[in-house]
């Protein structure tokens, strides 16, 4: 905090300027919160298109992935030994840093589906930096809150076949 004199900056101390100053003071103070204030808000996230390198827009919930095995875990930067130690106590390890993300490209006019992967700079310092990719087809395995693009496995082809049907079931034909 600035420290003010108590009479006019001039030397002057008649009432009118000993009030105009106050507020002038009063105006500074608020200003310099205000920019303190701005500065701890947190900043947009700076997550750029791999191809344009322009700001992309998130359009979808964070999901985050799971790894249920060791090389998941090796992938995601766990050594061996805590790898092997996590898998043996859980069987599945929540990735700490990486999610599934839905993004919208301005320049490519399309929203695609990205892995997102936040790293902290060494020291500690500064904001956090981010590494996108196209969510390759296996990751929709071990991500949790989604539906399997493919459908579920377990349905057969017909039924599948029927719920895509729009209005009545064709496939039947009622005998009376």
């Amino acid at each position: 905090m600035t420290r003010f004199p108590v009479n006019g900056s001039h030397g002057d101390s008649s009432p009118t300027c000993l009030t105009s100053c106050a507020k002038g003071i009063h105006e500074v103070l608020l200003k310099e919160d205000r920019t303190k204030r701005n500065r701890n808000r947190s900043k947009r996230r700076q997550i750029l298109c791999p191809l344009h390198g322009c700001q992309m827009d998130s359009v979808s919930a964070k999901h985050s992935i799971f790894g249920d095995r060791v090389e998941h875990l090796q992938q995601a930067g766990f050594d061996r030994g805590l790898a092997n130690l996590l898998m043996d106590e859980h069987t599945t390890i929540s990735i700490p840093g990486e999610w599934l993300e839905k993004f919208w490209c301005l320049e490519c006019d399309q929203s695609e589906w990205y892995r997102v992967k936040r790293y902290h700079r060494p020291g500690g310092g500064g904001a956090a930096q981010y590494f996108v990719e196209i969510a390759a087809q296996e990751l929709w395995q071990r991500v949790a809150g989604v539906h399997d693009p493919m459908g579920n496995p377990s349905v057969g082809e017909f039924t599948r076949k029927q719920a895509k049907a729009k209005g009545m079931v064709r496939d039947f034909k009622f005998i009376m």
